[in-house]
């Protein structure tokens, strides 16, 4: 058994002298095992130059980690999905009395469906800057889940609508640490070339939940009406809160927690080269920067920086436009078919959404080309905001809907665009990403009011808004674009006239 101490020198080295031709053609080996002590996990001393390969190659690693963070995203995207039917499930219960039995009128429908983003806006930012300095957001982000879910579970029991309204307020007050909290958790485990589809991964969980979702509800309010002596809208909350508390439960082991946080599911190789790749990505003059001033300087940092409150302004106006996905299951019933069919039409339009995620954010990846692959589905939304303005046929209105839900693409490319322009340090990061979501969130909170049931079925003036909401957050992340553009150019001047090496550049 050779001493783990002398591996490197022993095996490493005469290995990278006898193959240096070979490996000056490109392919690029590193020690990451040099520090590692592997001699109680493996018996080196028949070791061959093949087994020896197996320990040093990168790209062997690099394949078994992002599979197995992989498999824990996928996660993820359930957890995600649970989130997104517990904050849409009003949508589903007002096709089967949920109004009528809490005694609704007017805009009350709009102001509980808006409440819930009301906690949403004052809850991200802080919660964010919490997750950033512990070192099991896994925990966090289950307790978190399970909280909210036994809040749906009682929303199945109130009587009154300011019991309703209460309870989605804090709903919505402890949902909001998990997004920001799942989009910050990803920056922290890929590359900047690799987020783009795990991003995608993590926003289809919407998408799916808007289609699946609606098939699930349709089923428990069509077979469960009266059981028990219950409504079926009230075993919709029920069932889908205590789905999200088993989801929770499982989550705090499934979940993957930060690269430095010592990992029983990670091998030491695959460990260490985790932090080395994320050591990579941080632009080292920034981070000393911001390593100075602790961990709130990073807060500090994005609240100084007016690029975060443009673009979240930007986010905000895109969101209001999308608002159409929480009012989905009403503008299919527009259609004229019952309760059960309606929601059931629902599901087609977010599958196709959710497939064309996948590919526009992988192209959007390969081409390192962000404001173009965000422009593309928001003008895609907008065909079908105009389709649906000027038609009331029933074929016409549903081809509107699968134009619609190509916008939250847009969505899914933006969040990505942010995690790669604010990437100085993990504190700015992780307050950059809250404080936009949570600007975001204000987006639904305003465009609540876009769909009042005077405006239906034909929801004309509703369009007309989202269409002008659209257009609007296009401009400002043009201009976004543009101020990027001309800091790449600044740093390429810079550069070439210090004779420096080529640094950090922002995607456009």
């Amino acid at each position: 058994m050779i001493e783990p101490g002398k591996l490197y020198d022993a095996y490493i080295d005469p290995w990278l002298q006898r193959w240096k031709p070979s490996l000056s053609s490109g392919v690029s080996y590193r020690p990451l095992l040099a520090a590692v002590d592997y001699g109680s996990q493996y018996d080196l001393s028949g070791s061959s130059d093949d087994n020896v390969l197996d320990y040093i190659d990168r790209s062997l690693v690099e394949k078994r980690l992002l599979r197995k963070l992989d498999l824990r995203v996928a996660f993820l995207v359930l957890v995600y999905i649970m989130n997104y039917m517990d904050r849409t499930n009003a949508a589903a219960a007002r096709l089967r009395g949920y109004e009528e039995d809490l005694g609704m009128v007017g805009t009350q429908f709009n102001t509980l469906t808006s409440i819930l983003y009301v906690g949403y806006l004052l809850t991200q930012a802080p919660s964010n800057m919490l997750l950033h300095r512990m070192k099991r957001p896994s925990l966090y982000l289950s307790s978190c889940m399970a909280i909210w879910g036994f809040l749906t579970v009682f929303m199945g029991a109130v009587q009154t609508y300011y019991a309703a309204l209460i309870l989605r307020f804090f709903i919505g007050f402890v949902e909001a640490a998990f997004f920001p909290g799942a989009v910050f958790l990803l920056s922290q485990w890929y590359k900047k070339n690799e987020l783009g589809l795990r991003t995608a991964l993590l926003a289809c969980g919407a998408s799916i939940s808007n289609a699946f979702g609606a098939l699930f509800a349709s089923g428990i309010l069509g077979c469960l009406d009266g059981t028990l002596g219950f409504t079926a809208w009230r075993w919709l909350f029920f069932v889908e809160g205590a789905l999200t508390i088993v989801v929770a439960v499982s989550a705090g082991w499934i979940l993957p927690d930060f690269p430095s946080t010592p990992s029983t599911w990670l091998l030491p190789d695959e460990q260490i080269l985790a932090k080395q790749r994320m050591e990579e990505e941080v632009a080292t003059k920034n981070e000393h920067k911001s390593k100075s001033g602790g961990d709130y300087s990073g807060l500090a940092d994005a609240l100084t920086d007016w690029r975060v409150w443009w673009v979240g302004a930007a986010l905000s106006v895109m969101v209001s436009s999308m608002s159409f996905s929480i009012y989905f299951p009403t503008l299919a019933a527009t259609m004229g078919y019952d309760a059960t069919t309606s929601l059931l039409l629902c599901a087609p339009p977010w599958i196709l959404g959710t497939s064309t995620s996948f590919v526009v954010a992988r192209h959007s990846d390969v081409t390192g080309d962000r404001f173009w692959h965000i422009v593309g589905p928001i003008l895609v939304a907008i065909s079908g905001f105009i389709l649906a303005i000027f038609t009331m046929n029933t074929t016409l209105r549903y081809i509107s809907l699968f134009l619609m839900t190509q916008g939250p693409v847009a969505y899914v490319v933006a969040l990505t665009w942010i995690m790669n322009t604010f990437s100085q340090s993990q504190s700015k990061r992780a307050a950059a990403i809250a404080l936009i979501n949570s600007m975001a969130s204000s987006g639904v909170i305003v465009s609540s009011y876009f769909w009042p049931s005077s405006w239906g079925p034909s929801y004309v003036n509703s369009y007309i808004i989202c269409i002008l909401a659209s257009i609007v957050s296009i401009a400002m992340l043009w201009v976004f674009r543009v101020h990027l553009s001309r800091c790449n150019e600044a740093a390429e001047a810079e550069e070439q006239s210090l004779g420096l090496p080529k640094g950090l550049r922002y995607l456009l």
